[in-house]
């Protein structure tokens, strides 16, 4: 098996609230969708982010932790510099998104923060001036 990730699938709660708030908010573009069940929007060059309404998830995959801690996964958009992180920070509230953590300078060198999707899950926004962060960048045409 090649080290590959193709797809990301989150378990939503409100597929509509979702919906509103990565494609109304954000501005994303789904590139499929079944309405009432899943939203598929292409998040990199072979990487998709799947929106799946909870009950049709667990009636495939199975059932879902239920209490209502914080989801054990975060989600990263890195950014070529520190203003983009706060404009994507910004877009996010502005969408709806709870900011959790406001961004700031880390002492690993770079400039981040978290917001909450309206189901909880966090997304980190990211600057990171490192070796790792510029090829990032360079790969999304971004450098």
């Amino acid at each position: 098996m090649d080290a590959r990730v193709t797809f990301v699938t989150l378990a939503v709660r409100d597929l509509a609230a979702t919906r509103r708030f990565y494609v109304e908010g954000l501005g994303w573009q789904p590139a499929f969708e079944a309405p009432g069940e899943v939203i598929f929007v292409r998040v990199g060059a072979a990487v998709m982010l799947s929106l799946w309404d909870r009950a049709a998830f667990e009636a495939e995959v199975g059932g879902t932790a239920s209490d209502r801690g914080i989801p054990p996964i975060t989600l990263a958009h890195n950014m070529p510099d520190v203003g983009g992180v706060d404009s994507v920070m910004a877009d996010a509230a502005a969408a709806g998104g709870e900011i959790v953590v406001p961004a700031a300078h880390r002492s690993w060198g770079g400039y981040s923060g978290y917001f909450a999707d309206p189901d909880g899950f966090r997304w980190e926004v990211a600057y990171n001036p490192g070796p790792l962060g510029v090829e990032l960048m360079r790969d999304a045409g971004l450098a």
